[in-house]
């Protein structure tokens, strides 16, 4: 056994563990205690994983059970980072609806720890432990307003639909196992290599596998929990969904379909195909027609994780993986910019609720730029991302997807890249619109917005890092692209 390949999640699980036992003995009414050891905690972890990144070495331990490679520590480290943000954000927000106690920091390193599990699996089993840990924390912390309806309601959902995907997952795990003999990633593409497994089982347990992924990347049709969850659970806790557990969603998509079931790409392209346009067409439509913010911003992320899965499609072309490693890369850097937005743009819906009132209509925006400039430049900066507008990350986003397409020379695949790019400008008008409601129409509201030092230096300089990777991608594509390369290596 190499333990030293599982030294981040072992800090994370200690840690913890001590944030709940500590908690116990806190009694200041913003857990400062707790919520200073929970950061700490989550630095140092973020802080190992960019060191494992640097050190660039693909270790396998645990019986090969774990595999230690640059992309599980990139994600990790993007991860760890994303959750120390949310709970930044959250703190207020959480303070003033009585959600502020030790479960809402444990559950939210638990989570982690169930993402940090997954980024670095290399067995089926290991797959599935860390699904059902990070899935259990979040379940948990949609329900904690217990006096809410709509966050009991959205918990309700999320549990049900969740245990239905996982159940698809692992039974379309079991017939990879049943067919090939392996539970470990390697040796099933191994024997899926040979040929001489029957096709057919094969194509019914990706079927299976491809659906249960649908569900975590919430891809149409496989998206109905995605509405519900986002509107019913606090803001916070919708944050806690929407950002780091992103990460290892594309990561066991990578784990599974490329390093696993590579040799029947042909057939897991085309379904991912058909989730990448219905999500891109049914996302932005009915994104359009939403007046709730947090709704409209759920439609998004599924048109957002449709584009993200076209990354995946042109990685092996005419049984040819000469393009793998543009097409992995850009699809990678995708999801690392979604989550960079999305972090900033719920950061300005919870700074926008105060006590009493949520900030969860479009209305609510109303006039922002005359209330705060500052802030409504910040979420303006936001939305332009997501719609792809230069100079901001998200821009450089898609072109990344559209290059890796069009690149093929495949006139099937710059077909698709065509059809992305009129879906992307439906998408550009709701995002667009809310920039014209924040600038063009009178506040309702004339309360003057009040945040804490820390929250308005972390917005300000999330809307840099937007501006700034927008501007300069180079780094950040480059250690994308490095990740998958050892990835695919190895």
């Amino acid at each position: 056994m190499n333990w030293l390949a599982v030294y981040p999640e072992i800090v994370l699980l200690t840690m913890a563990c001590v944030v709940a036992m500590v908690d116990l003995w806190v009694t200041h009414p913003r857990r400062t205690p707790t919520y200073l050891i929970a950061q700490a905690s989550l630095a140092v972890v973020a802080v190992m994983h960019l060191a494992y990144f640097n050190g660039g070495a693909t270790v396998y331990a645990m019986q090969r059970m774990v595999v230690s490679d640059p992309m599980g520590h990139l994600l990790g480290f993007f991860a760890a980072v994303a959750v120390m943000v949310t709970l930044a954000y959250a703190r207020p927000y959480a303070a003033e609806r009585e959600m502020l106690k030790g479960e809402l920091f444990t559950l939210a390193m638990f989570s982690l720890l169930g993402i940090s599990v997954m980024l670095s699996a290399n067995n089926f089993l290991v797959v599935y432990l860390g699904l059902e840990l990070m899935s259990l924390s979040l379940y948990a912390l949609t329900a904690m307003r217990r006096d809410s309806l709509n966050a009991t309601e959205a918990a309700m959902k999320y549990f049900v639909l969740g245990a239905l995907a996982s159940g698809f997952l692992l039974y379309g795990l079991s017939m990879m196992y049943g067919a090939t003999g392996s539970l470990e990633i390697g040796e099933v593409y191994k024997a899926i290599g040979t040929g001489q497994i029957n096709k057919s089982v094969l194509a019914f347990g990706l079927v299976f596998i491809v659906a249960g992924l649908g569900f975590k990347l919430g891809a149409v049709p496989f998206h109905m929990w995605v509405p519900d969850v986002y509107q019913g659970a606090p803001t916070a806790v919708t944050l806690l969904i929407g950002g780091a557990p992103e990460f290892a969603a594309f990561a066991i998509s990578i784990r599974l379909l490329v390093e696993g079931l590579n040799g029947l790409a042909v057939d897991w392209q085309q379904m991912l195909i058909v989730l990448s346009v219905g999500s891109m067409a049914l996302g932005n439509l009915a994104a359009i027609a939403q007046s709730n913010l947090k709704r409209m911003l759920a439609y998004s992320t599924i048109g957002q994780m449709g584009f993200m899965l076209l990354g995946l499609c042109p990685g092996v072309v005419n049984n040819n993986t000469l393009s793998a490693a543009n097409a992995y890369s850009s699809a990678m850097f995708y999801v690392v910019s979604y989550v960079l937005t999305t972090l900033g743009t719920f950061g300005i819906i919870m700074l926008l609720s105060r006590q009493g009132f949520e900030s969860e209509q479009i209305d609510d925006l109303k006039g922002l730029a005359k209330r705060s400039p500052w802030y409504a430049a910040v979420m303006a900066i936001f939305m332009f991302s997501l719609a792809g507008i230069p100079p901001t990350i998200g821009f450089y986003a898609k072109m990344s997807v559209l290059q890796a397409l069009v690149s093929t020379n495949v006139p099937g695949l710059i077909g698709l890249a065509v059809v992305a790019v009129l879906l992307s400008l439906i998408a550009a008008y709701y995002y667009i619109r809310l920039v014209k409601v924040m600038y063009f129409d009178e506040p309702v509201e004339s309360a003057p917005i009040v945040a804490g030092g820390d929250v308005r230096l972390l917005l300000s300089i999330n809307g840099a890092a937007v501006l700034l990777f927008g501007l300069l991608p180079g780094g950040l594509m480059a250690a994308c692209a490095q990740a998958i390369v050892q990835a695919l290596a190895t």
